[in-house]
């Protein structure tokens, strides 16, 4: 199995360029502002279209936490280190 890392973005109508941090349920995907990674946005994809909830930092870090907390539970170990760089880039 080759490890293989797909970046997803999508255009926001306001802020432009999101990128894909993570999935946090089966339709909703965490993204952030592309270059200051300061704005955070739930995004909803479902048979309406593309819904963007924005969210805080903090709120976002915790949601985090909490999907590496769960691949970690699930034994994912390839997610989770991703991940894992991810949330530190992102956080720390």
């Amino acid at each position: 199995m080759t490890s293989e890392t797909s970046e997803i973005y999508i255009n926001h109508p306001t802020w432009g360029l999101l990128y894909r941090i993570c999935m946090v349920d089966d339709n909703q995907d965490m993204f952030t502002t592309l270059y200051a990674q300061r704005l955070f946005f739930l995004v909803t994809n479902d048979v309406k279209g593309i819904k963007f909830q924005p969210i805080g930092r903090t709120e976002a870090r915790m949601m985090l936490e909490n999907r590496l907390r769960t691949l970690r539970r699930n034994g994912q170990s390839q997610e989770y280190d991703q991940l894992q760089s991810v949330f530190q880039r992102t956080f720390q």
